[in-house]
């Protein structure tokens, strides 16, 4: 699959850092399993993933979290 931002880069399975925002909140989830571009880095989540990384996200968000770094675990 060609890379719908760059239009040039071919997109793998490969990691990535995901990176939310929400008011006050920001979450860093780090190795999340995604298909990279090895052009420009672009990365697509499965809807699998982005579930679980929204949920990640709302835990913080609910927490009161003002910075949360998550390190991806299987």
């Amino acid at each position: 699959m060609k890379c719908v931002i760059c239009k040039t880069g071919d997109v793998a399975d490969g990691k990535t850092t995901v990176t939310l925002e929400r008011g006050e909140t920001t979450v860093v989830i780090k190795n999340v399993p995604a298909r990279v571009c090895g052009q420009c880095g672009e990365y697509y989540l499965s809807d699998e993933m982005t579930g679980k990384v929204m949920a990640m996200a709302e835990d913080a968000v609910g927490k009161g979290a003002e910075v949360e770094i998550l390190r991806w675990a299987a």
